[in-house]
């Protein structure tokens, strides 16, 4: 977004926060990007930084898939060359002042401003079961609470989730010498692989899949065009969200789940410390002692997380679920707040929640500001 007002000569801009530090702190080493090639650009107005810009930059080949530690070089990259003064400091309060906003920032500093824009990504929505929420984090942890599962070599680790978090640290702790369970819910595991397998056909590929890689064929299109998503039914919107980001894991990681069992249909009743262990009751009366749990259980949007919003702003608010009510603008209910990135998933559809569906978020909020 910085990019894009940048581009358009908007002026008093201030962005703060510390640049791709989500994905440098809460991402494990080694993982890779599900997301394909195109789909990992970060956008900017005429699509100058890209991965290929990067490479040629850099002078050394990006892999694909993309790998986490090449894709935070690109991130700082980019962030570099489009909006360099980057304040690094947090903000800790936004008070909405009639009219204005007050933004305390975590050394104290007050500063006020007639809009915000909220880019802050999913770090405070990750969803832990009530169930396992009062256990040590020694014994159950969240899969975005590590960057380096090397920890658990030699030790038992079970993991709840089938989509790619789960599925991919199944695969590093394996790799790391540990020894794993994967449970999952369904009653199958699903893995990204139609895609690849029609990508020589192209006419048939383009009618079927949008460069944005999200969504099934045919609902790939639909998604990738959030403004259609926008105007459907409830009742339609929902069941097309649930399927294109249902979990599932890339096509390249069935190879490496070798020596990982993965069981379907299974679900965990209880989870219970023993020493320095944890047991684990099943719903269908078996018992299993691990070392850790690892919940590879994904996030779920709900703004009243975000810690720097004050009560009085929260409540005013419009919400559905735990997501802000938006206009066709990414604009709240209080005017002048606007929210980006996957808290736009109830307005504009699953495209918000990847990087691909910056593009489009980014270019119609731009739009109403030189409007404006």
């Amino acid at each position: 977004m910085a990019a894009h007002l940048r581009f358009r000569s908007i002026a008093n801009v201030r962005v703060f926060g510390r640049p791709m530090s989500f994905w440098q702190d809460q991402m494990p080493k080694g993982m890779f990007l599900r997301s394909g090639w195109r789909a990992s650009y970060i956008a900017d107005p005429k699509q100058s930084f890209t991965l290929e810009a990067f490479q040629s930059a850099a002078d050394a080949p990006v892999p694909t898939p993309v790998p986490l530690d090449r894709f935070v070089q690109y991130g700082l990259w980019f962030q570099r060359k489009t909006f360099p003064e980057v304040d690094q400091r947090f903000v800790a309060k936004i008070v909405d002042n009639h009219g204005e906003f007050q933004v305390v920032l975590d050394d104290g500093e007050t500063l006020a401003f007639k809009r915000v824009i909220v880019a802050t990504g999913i770090e405070p929505f990750a969803y832990v079961p009530a169930k396992f929420a009062s256990l040590p984090r020694t014994l159950a942890s969240h899969a975005s609470q590590h960057t380096n599962l090397q920890v658990f070599k030699g030790q038992k680790v079970a993991i709840i989730g089938g989509g790619q978090s789960a599925l991919e640290s199944a695969a590093l702790l394996r790799e790391a010498g540990a020894e794993v369970d994967v449970y999952l819910r369904d009653s199958d595991v699903h893995f990204l692989g139609w895609r690849g397998r029609i990508t020589a056909f192209k006419p048939f590929f383009r009618l079927l899949y949008s460069w944005t890689d999200v969504g099934p064929a045919g609902l790939s299109q639909l998604v990738s065009h959030p403004d259609y998503f926008r105007v459907l039914p409830t009742g339609i919107q929902d069941p097309i969200a649930h399927r294109c980001i249902r979990p599932a894991g890339a096509s390249w990681l069935p190879k490496r789940l070798t020596g990982v069992r993965i069981h379907r249909a299974s679900g965990i009743q209880r989870a219970t410390p023993v020493g320095t262990q944890l047991e684990l009751a099943f719903n269908d009366g078996s018992i299993s002692t691990v070392d850790h749990l690892l919940m590879g259980t994904g996030y779920q949007v709900d703004i009243s997380k975000y810690r720097f919003l004050a009560p009085e702003l929260l409540t005013s608010i419009r919400q559905i679920s735990g997501y802000p009510v938006l206009d066709r603008n990414f604009e709240s209910s209080v005017a002048g707040l606007h929210f980006l990135g996957a808290p736009a998933a109830q307005t504009f559809g699953p495209l918000m929640r990847f990087v691909a569906g910056a593009k489009f978020a980014c270019g119609r909020l731009l739009s109403s500001l030189v409007e404006v």
